[in-house]
């Protein structure tokens, strides 16, 4: 295998992840390692950009722009997009391998979720674009013959596009695929954690027909890394992030240089809303998922629990119930419920609040730890999904976000109070509420401060509606015509008749 033109090539037995650049792969100076989730073995090695790789990148992605990419109609660009959805579909297996290489999920998970749902969002997007109606207004003027008004929508140029680790495909194409309908290049990069799936896709966008320089990926870190390097050059005209939100602040004080556009998804400490009056069988089922699907790794996540007091013990005896029944295991077993979390790193990160809890007086009603696990997986990223009771909503268990399989349960007694103590946070991205009382569902869904609201439902996405943030959860809407907004300049042009 060539190493300019295969993002996996295998080297002293380890994979080499190169980055994609105008249309080939190319190597770096310096590497970083990817170890596995599962058992932290050495899966491949990493190349690592420079500041000269990401120039060379966003110059691709500029030239790029004024040649045959540029050119081509709405028409056109869909059919590349349909073909990349099928291009992805084609090598479905390879997509999945290396996801759950990555990642440590469930293949199960993987299979339903992030494969099929990164192909459709070329499809989705490029449905949008090629759907999308225009303004026209006519005008009066004082001489009596009138003018006309109508709107033209032009790419914004290069993005800039930093992605999560958490669904690395779908979450990358989710920005990817909208970007490059509406005529767009980008520049790609992925967490260090995740770095497969962007790279295998530069073959997809090859096969497909892509013009170079169009998809471009830059394997590296945050800061003094391919991160700062791609959000401060001068030749990225909008940047779009999904990840915590400390990191978002520093894309937008780095976009403020040229004023450059920003989408940001970031941090959540999502709550449930848990009425006595709701269906209890899909308020446990629904909140199991929201708490524990991706091992908590879910932005939409929820990891607290508000439960009116007449439901509280019985909802908790049965999270809890459900929480146990989660089997940890390899990806490709059929009983596997719940993979590790990303890395050694994060782990550690959420172990010291599940130790916070227990030093702030929480009651455990399961899990609190590391899973005793077999020798071939004993030294991966495993975790207890865990649930507490016993603290209130100033504590920060109840405040900050974690991002792994645990949840606080506290019981309310009236809809204002569980409205309010709702509200009471930093962040804003998302919610469940669980009744039967639909004016109850209305009014409650209106108050709460968030992007989503969920009715009894999780999860449920119509991927033609907004999706954003509210407060510290973020900055922007993405989703049908919404990422439209972002990912092209709206021109006016005036005719006098």
């Amino acid at each position: 295998m060539s190493t300019t033109n295969n993002p996996a090539d295998t080297h002293a037995s380890v994979r080499q992840i190169h980055h994609f650049i105008d249309g080939q792969y190319r190597a770096s100076e310096r590497w970083f390692d990817k170890r596995s989730p599962i058992n932290h073995a050495l899966i491949a090695q990493v190349a690592q950009a420079s500041r000269a790789d990401v120039d060379a990148a966003v110059r691709a992605a500029r030239a790029a722009l004024s040649g045959p990419w540029g050119q081509l109609s709405v028409a056109q660009r869909v059919d590349l997009l349909y073909a990349v959805a099928d291009g992805i579909n084609r090598r479905f297996d390879d997509f999945l391998q290396a996801e759950v290489a990555d990642t440590g999920k469930p293949m199960s998970l993987a299979r339903h979720i992030d494969i099929p749902r990164g192909a459709a969002n070329f499809k989705i997007f490029a449905d949008v674009v090629k759907n999308v109606p225009g303004e026209y207004f006519e005008m009066t003027t004082p001489d009596g013959a009138g003018a006309i008004n109508y709107a033209m929508r032009r790419p914004v140029g290069v993005v800039g596009v930093v992605c999560p680790w958490n669904l690395p495909l779908l979450l990358m194409t989710w920005k990817v695929g909208p970007a490059l309908a509406c005529g767009n290049t980008v520049v790609v990069k992925p967490s260090e954690e995740t770095p497969q799936t962007a790279a295998l896709l530069g073959e997809v966008m090859n096969a497909a027909g892509i013009p170079r320089g169009v998809y471009n990926v830059v394997h590296g870190f945050g800061p003094d890394s391919a991160g700062e390097f791609l959000t401060t050059h001068a030749g990225v005209n909008a940047i779009t992030f999904t990840g915590e939100t400390r990191t978002g602040a520093a894309i937008m004080k780095a976009a403020a240089d040229g004023a450059r556009p920003v989408s940001l998804e970031m941090g959540g400490k999502n709550a449930a809303i848990v009425f006595a009056d709701c269906d209890f069988d899909a308020a446990i089922e629904g909140t199991l998922r929201s708490c524990f699907v991706n091992c908590g790794q879910v932005c939409l996540g929820t990891e607290r629990v508000y439960v009116e007091r007449p439901l509280f013990e019985r909802f908790v005896a049965a999270l809890k119930e459900g929480a146990e029944r989660l089997r940890p295991g390899h990806p490709e077993a059929a009983d596997t419920s719940i993979g590790p979390l990303i890395s050694q790193e994060h782990r550690n990160k959420v172990l010291a609040y599940y130790r916070k809890a227990a030093e702030l007086g929480a009651t455990v009603v399961t899990g609190g730890g590391v899973p005793q696990m077999p020798d071939d997986l004993r030294n991966g990223a495993w975790i207890q999904p865990t649930i507490w009771i016993g603290l209130g909503d100033d504590s920060p268990i109840a405040r900050e976000e974690i991002f792994g399989p645990c949840t606080l349960i506290m019981p309310f007694d009236t809809e204002a109070e569980a409205i309010a103590r709702t509200n009471d946070n930093l962040y804003g991205l998302s919610t469940a509420i669980w009744t039967n009382n639909l004016a109850r569902a209305h009014r409650v869904a209106a108050a709460i401060e968030v992007g989503i609201a969920w009715v009894n439902s999780w999860f449920l996405r119509d991927l033609r509606t907004a999706f954003g943030g509210a407060k510290q959860s973020g900055i922007g809407r993405e989703g049908g015509v919404h990422s439209l907004e972002f990912y092209t300049e709206l021109k006016n042009v005036c005719v006098k008749l």
